[in-house]
């Protein structure tokens, strides 16, 4: 299994109204892409500001393997998708940290 791991910096003025919608389109991906397993959006608590660099927004897919990761990053609605997040982001595509690793 993958684990894909989103870490955002959203702007300041980016409503919660505005991220809960962009995740619900991405966890919709579940049932348009055969193999994604799970979806999970939180919000940072650290207080440890410093070390968290803007990153208040976490989500992550589990794929079943690197096939179904590789369909997900290729697939069409998750790159508008992923393109109306950048445009939400501190820095656009600067505002985002990916880590995928195996489970």
């Amino acid at each position: 299994m993958i684990r894909h791991l989103v870490a955002l910096r959203f702007k300041d003025e980016t409503s919660s109204e505005t991220k809960y919608r962009l995740y619900v389109e991405l966890a919709g991906l579940k049932d348009r892409i055969e193999g994604i397993l799970d979806f999970q959006a939180r919000p940072n608590v650290s207080v440890e500001d410093p070390m968290v660099r803007g990153y208040r927004d976490l989500f992550w897919f589990d794929f079943r393997d690197e096939a179904v990761r590789d369909a997900y990053l290729a697939d069409e609605v998750h790159q508008e998708i992923g393109a109306r997040i950048v445009e939400e982001l501190h820095g656009g595509a600067k505002g985002v940290f990916v880590f995928d690793f195996e489970i």
